[in-house]
């Protein structure tokens, strides 16, 4: 094996230019192939981390207008959903399904007042199942309880971006729990502080439903209907399930059983079914580009074992003059093909991840501003030990197969003939 090595150093010492440039575009190869994959898992992983908020099991129902005429009403009328559509998705009619159901009131554009800060915020009345639903963090104190809701308590769940604001950049949290701030002219008592998302314009707080709905004289009117669910596993039982609910929330609203659009639905479970089925699309879409890329390379390093087979021809002759066998022959190009091909890919490999750490510390550390909101392009575009182990092996498959056409010209050489070549 050590005269191996000095036979392929020997070689590629003879021809270090050729070697280097044909080598630079297997490296240039990987390192595109690395990038790529990093690149792809990190909008990835931005996606998934916007979608971390939310249970699998969630589905969120909203009203919209109507796309069909239907009952003496004209296409367009827009749905409203009402507290008789939670204790209909909570009634008999969905229990095989359906679990816990909550609700939201929204009610924007107030102004909330902590000694001399002061900055505009939104109310979200929201029930105790709501966090439950949405994964919601709390650093500090706790979420809206049932005692709350019962009694129309004036507390809030504050963001920790907020809280920082009150606190002059600190993090001392639990300092504020149990202080009072103004919002518009009501006096609301802090019970919270929660994960507010830093690439969204996220200042909704949080105060009971009851609360919010008995300030503002609200009718029996919601924005939102949240509810978990069970027993759908499949993407074709979620489409069926979705159906018949929206059949039956429309009949109840006076819109066609049929009509897609009047009411829409964010199921959550179906989301990350797709989103899975994104990201895999997206890796394949990126190993080809980068195979592609990386094919460049490999047709160079066969290319120069074709010159170097031409210009070894009465070496080989030699050899198999005085008995070297043509497998030897050919074990001799395919090693050097292959230990070219995995120096330089190797090369490419560590300057990809390196470069992937470089997109992390400067994308995907800095938020970008996109229409007044701060978004994070990726998150941790790196690549795993997985397709490290997946590169080296296809390094040794391009290796051996850049080098197996040469080796097979090589092992054909007739040595009457080679000895006669110059």
């Amino acid at each position: 094996m050590r005269d191996v090595f000095t036979e392929i150093w020997e070689s590629v010492r003879r021809n270090k230019l050729r070697t280097c440039l044909t080598g630079f575009a297997v490296a240039w190869g990987i390192f595109m192939l690395i990038v790529l994959l990093g690149a792809g898992n990190g909008i990835m992983n931005t996606t998934e981390a916007n979608m971390a908020g939310i249970n699998s099991n969630t589905m969120s129902v909203y009203g919209n207008s109507t796309s069909k005429p239907y009952g003496g009403f004209k296409q367009g009328r827009y749905i409203e959903l009402t507290e008789r559509d939670m204790a209909l998705t909570a009634g008999p009619a969905f229990a095989d399904h359906v679990d816990e159901v909550s609700a939201t009131l929204s009610q924007s554009g107030f102004m909330m007042t902590y000694g001399k800060r002061y900055f505009s915020v939104g109310l979200t009345g929201v029930y105790p199942d709501y966090a439950r639903m949405n994964r919601i963090e709390i650093h500090a104190g706790r979420f809206i309880n049932r005692g709350d809701l019962d009694a129309c308590r004036k507390v809030i769940v504050i963001t920790h971006l907020q809280a920082r604001n009150f606190l002059g950049g600190k993090e001392n949290y639990d300092s504020l729990i149990g202080e009072r701030v103004k919002i518009g002219n009501l006096s609301f008592k802090i019970v919270g502080v929660r994960q507010a998302a830093e690439n969204e314009n996220d200042t909704e707080i949080y105060t009971p439903y009851t609360t919010l709905k008995g300030i503002f004289g609200k009718s029996d009117k919601i924005d939102m209907l949240s509810f978990t669910f069970h027993g759908l596993d499949t993407e074709a039982e979620n489409e069926a399930f979705e159906k018949e609910y929206k059949r039956v929330l429309n009949t109840v609203h006076g819109a066609a059983p049929d009509d897609e659009r009047a009411i829409w639905i964010r199921n959550s479970f179906r989301m990350n079914m797709q989103m899975n089925k994104g990201r895999h699309i997206l890796e394949i879409f990126l190993w080809v580009v980068g195979l592609f890329t990386l094919l460049s390379g490999i047709v160079g390093v066969s290319n120069i074992m074709l010159i170097t087979v031409k210009e070894r021809t009465h070496e080989f002759g030699i050899r198999k003059a005085i008995g070297a066998n043509p497998w030897s022959v050919m074990k001799l190009i395919i090693a050097e093909s292959v230990s070219i091909t995995a120096f330089f890919g190797y090369i490419g490999m560590v300057l990809g991840m390196f470069a992937c750490e470089l997109l992390d510390a400067t994308v995907g550390s800095n938020p970008v501003e996109l229409f007044g909101e701060s978004i994070k392009v990726m998150q941790d575009p790196s690549v795993g030990l997985d397709v490290a182990l997946e590169a080296t092996l296809l390094l040794i498959v391009a290796g051996t197969l850049a080098g197996l056409i040469p080796a097979r010209k090589a092992a054909k050489v007739k040595p009457i003939e080679a000895l006669r070549a110059e």
